[in-house]
Parts: C-alpha cells; structure tokens; sequence
C-alpha cells in the first residue's frame, strides 16, 4: 500500500493590480477628507450690496454674507454677527461685492465723539482708570511762565486709557491719558494743547470704594 502524496504549501500569489488598487482607493479617501475639511475651514463674512462711501451707516440689511476661505485673514474682514444694533459708520469706501474690511468701518458712537490724547501735569487721581468718566480743566499759558485762572475745557469725558510715562514724558512728570470727548469739543481741546496749556483731571464723581 503506497503511502498518501504530502501536499506541497502554496506558494503566496501577489498581483501588483491589486496593490495599485489599494493605493488608489486609499487616495480616493484622502481626496474626499481634504475636500470636506477644506470645506469646514470655510468662515462667514459680510459683503457689500453696494458700494460704501466714509459717513454711510451700516445694518446688516446694507450687507450680504458670504462664505469664504480666509485662513489667517480672517481677523481682518467683518464676521456675521459683528455688526451690533446700532450699526457702524464706514470710515473709508468698499465697492458693492467686496468683503468688509475690519478696518473700514467704526461705531457709530464716532459720528458723537473724538478720540484724544492730552498730557496731564503732575499725577492723577487714583480713582482714574479706563472707562472712569473725567472733568478736563485746563488753564492758559501767560507771558511770563505761568498760567492763568482753570476752567472747565470739557465736563465728562470718558478715559480710554492711561499711558505709563517713558522717555521725555516720564523726566517731565507728565502722564499721557486717551480721552473720549464730544467732537464739538475736539477744536478746543487740540487748541490747549497746541498751546501747550496746563491739563488737569478730575474725576466726575467719588469712588464708592477706595
């Protein structure tokens, strides 16, 4: 009786076909993922309807919004829902269609006041910080080094910043403070301090604490 035939193992069978297949289908899938992902990095930004000339005051009726890749830019155009209810004043033109600049447009609070800076003699109330709410006085320069009688040059303007002193500034004693004034007061207040008047401020009120 003869002895049963050992079966000889299969040798492994590639086909280069179904490799390049593989990496086909593979490259379809990253394909796809980048165009979804392209797609989700897409942001939503305003647009004019038409175009838009420094004074115009803008709603969000006057724009159009429209989905755009911005990458890095994104901080420089004006986002949907930006824009609060009492609109922004366009402070330099947009042609109809463009994409709103940040930077062409203001609040509309600008239209009623004017920002300044005036330097201040000698040091501040404590009480003055940023949104603290001032009294400017200011006295004349006279002809012989000193000043003349304080008056009141612009009653509650609102303090957007104190500037800490260096360089000249700080060797005089001087505090540089941002200051919100009505513009109806802005002729006024640049006259002081081109004419080098001394600027005081006060506060408008009395702290509650401290």
């Amino acid at each position: 009786m003869s002895k049963p035939r050992e079966r000889t193992p299969r040798s492994f069978w590639f086909d280069p076909r179904f490799a390049i297949g593989i990496v086909l289908v593979f490259g379809s899938v990253a394909g796809v993922f980048a165009v979804v992902s392209a797609a989700d990095s897409s942001v939503q930004v305003y647009a004019a309807r038409s175009a838009l000339t420094p004074g115009d005051r803008v709603a969000v009726g006057d724009l159009s919004v429209k989905s755009v890749r911005l990458g890095d830019l994104r901080a420089k155009y004006l986002g949907a829902g930006e824009i609060p209810g009492s609109g922004f004043v366009v402070t330099r033109a947009v042609a109809a269609g463009e994409l709103v600049p940040a930077s062409s447009v203001g609040k509309a609070s600008g239209l009623r006041v004017a920002s300044v800076v005036v330097t201040v003699r000698g040091e501040l109330a404590r009480s003055i910080a940023a949104v603290s709410v001032v009294d400017v006085w200011s006295a004349t320069a006279t002809d012989n080094n000193s000043f003349g009688p304080p008056s009141v040059l612009v009653a509650s303007a609102t303090v957007v910043r104190v500037i800490e002193p260096s360089g000249l500034v700080a060797d005089r004693g001087g505090r540089s403070v941002e200051l919100l004034v009505p513009r109806s007061k802005t002729a006024r207040v640049l006259e002081a301090i081109a004419n080098q008047d001394a600027i005081s401020l006060v506060p408008a009120g009395i702290p509650a604490r401290g």
